[in-house]
C-alpha cells in the first residue's frame, strides 16, 4: 500500500519553499525535504503568493492509502522577514538566524495542559517544529542569510476538519493539530496488518511453542526487552486488534498468551473493548473515573482525573490521591475478565500493563512465571 506524508511534513516543505522563494525572488514549484523517517518528500507547491517581505504557497496533504480527514487539505506557510543583515530600517544588524513558528487560520491553540505543546501555543507538535527550523535553516545557510524569519502555518479549512478529531475534547481549539513523528503516514490496512499477525504467530507456532507474548506495539515490546530482558524480535505486534489476536492464537492451538501493554491501549479492555483504535472506541478517562470510584478515591481526586486530557495525567491524580496501585489492580481484574471471556478457556491469558511515567502498573497473577519461562527460551537461543 501507498504511504503518505504528515501534515509536518508538508508544513516543513511548504515553508522551505517559501523561505527559498522570499531570499532568491525565484519560483519554486517543487521542494524536497528529509524526513524524520529517512525517507525523501519530493511535494509540489501550490498557490504561490509573493511579495518583498512575504511569501506564501501550500502543500497539498496526500495520507497516501492511510484514511485520513486531512488528506487533500491545503498546508500553507507563510514566511517573512521581520529583521535581517541587509536590512536598511533595521538599527541592529543580526550575525544569526531566528526562526519564530506559529500558527494561523486553521491550526488549533492549546487551551488545556498536558498536551505536545504548552497552553496558548499553536497546535504544531514539537517534531514538525523541529522539521520546520531545520529546512528553513538549510535555506537560509545556502543563501547566507543572516536575520529573522516568522513562519505561520495555516490550514484554510482546519477548523471544520477539527470537528472530526479528538482536538476539540483535548482542549485545542480553532483547527487541526499539526502533527507527526516520522514525517511519513503508514497505510493501515485492518485485513493486512491482521494477515501478518497470523503470520507471525502461524511462524512461532511452527517452531514448537505453544506460548506467545504479545504487545499492540514498539513501545510494549520495548518495555518488554528494557524490563524483564525478553528481546522484541521474538514477540508479537497485534496493534489495535486483541480479540482478533487472542482468536488466531486460540485456533492455532496456542495454550498461552502474555499480552503487555500501555495503559492507554490495555484500560480500554477493561471494558470489554477488543480493538482498541481511537475511531472504534475511547472511554479511557471514564473507565479511569468509574474504577477510581469503586476503589474510594476522595471526590476531588474523581474530578480531576475526569477531567484529564491523558492516562498518564490521570495516573498523576490517582498516585497523589495515594490509591494508584489500589485502582491499577482493579483494572486489571476487569482486563483479565474480559480477556478470558474472548478466549473462552481455549488458552490463558496473562497481562502486563504499564505507563511510561510510573513504569509497571499491574500484572495478572500468574505473570511472574512468564519472566522464567521466557529467560530459558532466550537462554536456549544465544
Amino acid at each position: 500500500m501507498r504511504y503518505g506524508f504528515t501534515t509536518g511534513s508538508c508544513a516543513a516543505a511548504a515553508s522551505k519553499a517559501a523561505a527559498y522563494m522570499l531570499l532568491t525572488g525565484k519560483a519554486k514549484n517543487k521542494i524536497t525535504i528529509q524526513t524524520p523517517k529517512g525517507i525523501a518528500y519530493t511535494a509540489d507547491i501550490t498557490d504561490i503568493k509573493r511579495s518583498e517581505n512575504e511569501v506564501s504557497c501550500a502543500v497539498i496533504k496526500d495520507g497516501g492509502d492511510d484514511p485520513d480527514v486531512t488528506t487533500g487539505a491545503y498546508i500553507y506557510a507563510s514566511v517573512r522577514i521581520l529583521h535581517s543583515d541587509t536590512c536598511a530600517l533595521c538599527k541592529k544588524k543580526q550575525d544569526l538566524v531566528i526562526i519564530n513558528i506559529d500558527g494561523g487560520d486553521g491550526v488549533g491553540r492549546v487551551t488545556k495542559p498536558g498536551l505536545d505543546q504548552p497552553v496558548g501555543n499553536a497546535a504544531i507538535n514539537h517534531v514538525p517544529r523541529e522539521m520546520i527550523e531545520k529546512e528553513v535553516r538549510e535555506v537560509c545557510e545556502l543563501l547566507d542569510f543572516k536575520g529573522t524569519l516568522d513562519i505561520t502555518i495555516s490550514v484554510p479549512k482546519g477548523k471544520e476538519l477539527a470537528e472530526r478529531t479528538f482536538n476539540p475534547r483535548l482542549g485545542i481549539v480553532g483547527g487541526i493539530s499539526i502533527l507527526g513523528t516520522s514525517g511519513i503516514v503508514e497505510p493501515m490496512s485492518s485485513q493486512a496488518l491482521i494477515d501478518t499477525i497470523r503470520v507471525e504467530l502461524r511462524q512461532r507456532y511452527s517452531f514448537g511453542y505453544d506460548y506467545v507474548a504479545v504487545a499492540p506495539g514498539n513501545y510494549g515490546l520495548d518495555f518488554m526487552k528494557e524490563s524483564y530482558g525478553y528481546d522484541l524480535d521474538r514477540s508479537v505486534k497485534c496493534s489495535n486488534f486483541i480479540g482478533e489476536t487472542i482468536d488466531m492464537a486460540a485456533d492455532m492451538g496456542f495454550k498461552r498468551m502474555l499480552l503487555t501493554g500501555h495503559i492507554g491501549k490495555l484500560i480500554k479492555v477493561a471494558g470489554g473493548i477488543m480493538n482498541t483504535h481511537s475511531r472504534e472506541a475511547d472511554c479511557r478517562i471514564e473507565l479511569l473515573t468509574a474504577f477510581a470510584f469503586k476503589c474510594g478515591v476522595a471526590p476531588e481526586y474523581i474530578k480531576r482525573i475526569m477531567d484529564s486530557l491523558t492516562t498518564e495525567e490521570a495516573l498523576a491524580a490517582l498516585k497523589e490521591s495515594g490509591r494508584l496501585y489500589e485502582v491499577m489492580d482493579y483494572a486489571m481484574e476487569r482486563i483479565c475478565f474480559y480477556l478470558e471471556k474472548r478466549a473462552k478457556g481455549r488458552l490463558e491469558i496473562d497481562c502486563i500493563m504499564y505507563s511510561n511515567e510510573f513504569g509497571e502498573l499491574a500484572k495478572s497473577r500468574k505473570a511472574e512465571k512468564w519472566f522464567t519461562l521466557l529467560a530459558q527460551e532466550q537462554a536456549q537461543q544465544i
